[in-house]
């Protein structure tokens, strides 16, 4: 088989391929076996029907046809190998010459295709590439506030004879009316004042009531049939609580950790603290070594990526072209993103070619565990999950840009914007890397 490629465009190619009819014999001898066992013949057994008589029921033609559209595949895997492409987008596929459509009749089969393809990229020096972060160092106020956060999860909810005010609970009865028609109503609703998890404007609404007083407020509807309508609702308060939190002493710490005293505990939570505030750097750092590294290498997008993103994003559930949900300014962000991620990953699987980064199995079950907690899965479950929709690879491709990824900010000099040197040696690390990219796997659970 011969195949010459012509380059369309960065991303897209266009190969003709010349294969001798010798080549083809193979399935031209299957598609005579595939058709004899099909059709009757008077005085043959299916599947021993001669090739002869074969011709002369459906046509040499539609042997050779036949044998062509079942080995078309194969060819062009083939071919796409041979010359070292990966294709992106299903191939356009237009035969120009079919080998031996008479008895024996020569000839070759000719064909060309044209199929995006995976751009190649010439990567930079990217040791030391500079970015600056936020200045970040755990303080007291930090401690504080983890301790309060521990505190306030054993706290206990007592009545408060006052007006409601920010951080207090709520029971609420609330019902709603479009046009002077109550539409929806509930009641015993519990509810944190300044939470936003309702309506907007029930914060303002509540504020300043005590219970048995009642206020009405309007706002917009954000689901069922009255979606995007005014209404206006009546909310009644009917309990104020305020949380109690428990004294931070050696009796808490003991209830609340593994330690005896309360500077014990104080101390571990400023660890902790401090390893946040490290992770935050870690972060804003790998955002923007990825800034740096798209600025440094130009990556061609192929529209049919773009596109394919397009579709899923308008066209999942119900949601079609036309409603609220689509429209010029959200598509033009689902387009700007699909680029974006579509140029991250040839930069960062560059780079991990570059680096000769692998994926161990502990690495991949790491993954697989982190990322099933984020959806309440089993793990277990969650993996035979992915294996089914043939995602493992995917998850595989992930792991390694993470890890591409770490490499090149290992090598990157990082400071703060006090100009002081930070270490993210602790964040580099696969575990470190793991924590700190939580937007695990959404395209592997759609």
């Amino acid at each position: 088989m011969k195949s010459a490629v012509e380059n369309l465009n960065p991303t897209r190619v266009k190969l003709n391929v010349e294969v001798p009819l010798a080549e083809l014999k193979p399935g031209i001898d299957a598609a005579y076996k595939s058709i004899s066992e099909q059709i009757q013949v008077p005085g043959f057994r299916k599947g021993k029907v001669p090739n002869a008589l074969i011709d002369q029921r459906v046509g040499r033609g539609y042997v050779i046809e036949t044998a062509v559209n079942e080995s078309l595949n194969g060819l062009y895997q083939q071919a796409m190998t041979e010359n070292e492409l990966i294709p992106l987008s299903r191939p356009e596929v237009e035969i120009n010459e079919l080998p031996g459509l008479e008895k024996d009749a020569e000839g070759e089969l000719k064909f060309t295709l044209e199929v995006d393809v995976r751009p190649t990229v010439e990567l930079p020096d990217y040791a030391g590439i500079e970015v600056q972060v936020d200045a970040a160092e755990a303080d007291e106020e930090d401690v504080t506030k983890a301790l309060d956060e521990l505190r306030g999860r054993f706290g206990s909810l007592k009545s408060a004879d006052r007006p409601a005010a920010a951080d207090d609970f709520l029971t609420i009865d609330m019902s709603a009316s479009v046009d002077g028609e109550e539409v929806d109503s509930a009641s015993d609703l519990s509810y944190q004042v300044g939470s936003g998890t309702m309506l907007e404007g029930l914060d303002e609404a509540v504020t300043g009531l005590s219970a048995d007083e009642d206020a009405i407020f309007e706002t917009t509807l954000a689901g069922g049939e009255h979606s995007g309508a005014t209404a206006q609702v009546k909310v009644v308060v009917k309990a104020v609580k305020e949380r109690e939190l428990p004294v931070a002493d050696d009796e808490f710490a003991q209830l609340a950790s593994e330690f005896d005293t309360i500077d014990e505990l104080k101390a571990d939570l400023a660890e902790q603290a401090a390893e946040a505030k490290i992770t935050e750097q870690g972060v804003q750092a790998r955002d923007l070594v990825l800034d740096k590294l798209i600025e440094m290498i130009e990556v061609p997008v192929p529209e049919s990526i773009v596109e394919e993103q397009l579709e899923q994003h308008f066209n999942q559930g119900e949601k079609s072209a036309g409603d609220d949900h689509d429209t010029d300014e959200h598509r033009a962000e689902v387009r700007k993103n699909a680029g974006r991620a579509f140029q991250n990953e040839i930069i960062l699987d560059a780079i991990a070619e570059k680096e000769e980064v692998g994926v161990e199995q502990s690495e991949l079950i790491d993954y697989i565990v982190q990322t099933a907690s984020q959806y309440g899965m089993d793990p277990n479950q969650f993996a035979q999950m992915l294996d089914g929709a043939g995602q493992v690879p995917m998850i595989v491709g992930e792991v390694r840009r993470r890890k591409a990824l770490a490499k090149v900010l290992e090598v990157a000099k990082v400071t703060d914007s006090e100009g002081n040197v930070v270490d993210l040696s602790s964040f580099v690390t696969p575990q470190g890397a793991e924590e700190a990219e939580p937007e695990a796997a959404e395209e592997a659970a759609k």
